[in-house]
């Protein structure tokens, strides 16, 4: 399955498809039953760097080191929603769980919360100190969203006010990535320190 550089893979909803981010300005999308290419979208000007689906699967969303943001229709393959308001490269980019909103963590240092129905940015939220690399929405209710920083911490954000519920520092590096358990019991770090780390979101 010939690309130019990954740099990041996420499945489908439904388990039958994998999308793959490329440094070509490229996303794909790929049956895993058939072991074939479905879509192919060049709808970045740079490097993608994340991706991200609706629950339903219906859509995705992508984001590229062009600062960009851009929401397709797994349909159809068109683009749907065009996100522009980040100032540098977004390295993050999530769904919440009723599908109405994204969260995008950009090199600028912010996350910006987007509303599809509207189809704008409903607010940016001054996250971090240096490069956000990933953001992930809590997936029973989408009460919070948590976000991973090159300053060496992760941060819990209310999603009724977006302001900092917790701090999550204690790594010695930069933080490359965060998760939410399914039962959202637990937030999940790793770290260019060599370590990983397990918090309590509350």
């Amino acid at each position: 399955m010939p690309h130019i550089g990954l740099s990041r893979l996420a499945f489908h909803p439904s388990g039958r498809f994998l999308g793959t981010c490329c440094f070509d300005g490229s996303w794909r999308l790929w049956d895993l039953e058939l072991c074939q290419e479905v879509l192919h979208q060049e709808g970045h000007c740079k490097p993608v760097y994340c991706i991200s689906y609706q629950i339903d699967g219906a859509v995705c969303a992508t984001g590229g080191l062009d600062a960009f943001g851009r929401v397709w229709d797994l349909r159809t393959g068109r683009c749907v929603m065009f996100m522009e308001g980040h100032l540098k490269a977004i390295y993050g980019i999530d769904f919440s769980p009723n599908g109405y909103h994204i969260v995008t963590g950009s090199e600028d240092n912010t996350c910006k919360i987007w509303d599809l129905r509207r189809r704008a940015s409903l607010y940016t939220i001054p996250a971090h100190m240096n490069l956000i690399s990933q953001v992930k929405y809590q997936s029973q209710g989408g009460n919070f969203v948590v976000s991973s920083s090159y300053d060496n911490t992760a941060k819990v954000w209310s999603n009724k006010t977006w302001q900092p519920l917790k701090t999550l520092s204690g790594h010695d590096g930069k933080v490359m990535c965060v998760d939410i358990s399914p039962d959202s019991q637990y937030i999940v770090t790793c770290s260019y320190d060599r370590t990983f780390k397990l918090w309590a979101p509350e």
